[in-house]
């Protein structure tokens, strides 16, 4: 058999093979491409009023109104019973104030002491982010009695309560790394630590609204579970 006629019939059937693949190629991105449209036609038919007028969405989104009804008006209480600012207060006001929530951070300060003026910066940048905490800071040299009843030596002194009573306190800055230059970071991990603010976490009552919603939806379309 002539050589160059061999060449000519492999070269021939390596081409077909190639245009054979594209072929596929082409046949199986034209299917997922009907099957996109098809998907977004059913889609663009649903008529999104009958989809609003879902029983179970419309219990769904009254449910979710009310959380939030309870939610805003237990964050007013909070703002009325002195949370979400960092506040003086004065001998006179302590009792009241420290037994008045189930949580309260209260700094014990020297208005001329420049570490006192460090944890005041810290202390006012925590206050709005944590509502369940109270924030308070008391002048030492006007609080002579608690001063004394507590056993406050050294300032600043923060000192948690937790419903009422006296617990952990922060003398100085010794649990801060001893420095000046700690980061509001550091403060807020110990207080989280330490039990006095309760760490931010996802809303899960948002999350669980939201997944039933996307449930509900997708029923209503029957387009199957996000697993299909």
């Amino acid at each position: 058999m002539d050589p160059d006629s061999v060449k000519s019939t492999f070269s021939n059937l390596a081409m077909g093979n190639v245009m054979a693949a594209a072929a596929r190629n082409l046949q199986k991105e034209m299917i997922v491409q009907e099957k996109t449209q098809a998907s977004s036609s059913v889609i663009d038919d649903i008529d999104l009023d009958e989809l609003m007028d879902d029983p179970e969405l419309e219990k769904l989104h009254a449910e979710r109104i009310a959380a939030l009804q309870k939610e805003a008006e237990k964050r007013q209480k909070m703002k009325n019973q002195g949370h979400g600012e960092y506040r003086d207060i004065t001998e006179g006001d302590f009792l009241g104030e420290v037994t008045g929530s189930e949580l309260v951070i209260c700094h014990f300060y020297h208005r001329e002491f420049y570490r006192c003026k460090i944890m005041d910066k810290h202390l006012k940048a925590l206050a709005p982010k944590y509502l369940g905490t109270k924030f308070l800071r008391l002048d030492a040299e006007n609080a002579p009695f608690f001063i004394s009843k507590l056993g406050i030596k050294t300032l600043p002194c923060v000192i948690l309560f937790k419903k009422g009573i006296a617990g952990d306190r922060l003398v100085g800055f010794q649990d801060l790394g001893a420095k000046d230059d700690f980061p509001t970071k550091r403060l807020e991990n110990l207080l989280i630590k330490k039990g006095i603010i309760k760490e931010k976490e996802k809303d899960e009552d948002e999350d669980d609204y939201s997944e039933s919603k996307r449930t509900s939806v997708r029923s209503s379309l029957n387009l199957g579970s996000d697993s299909d």
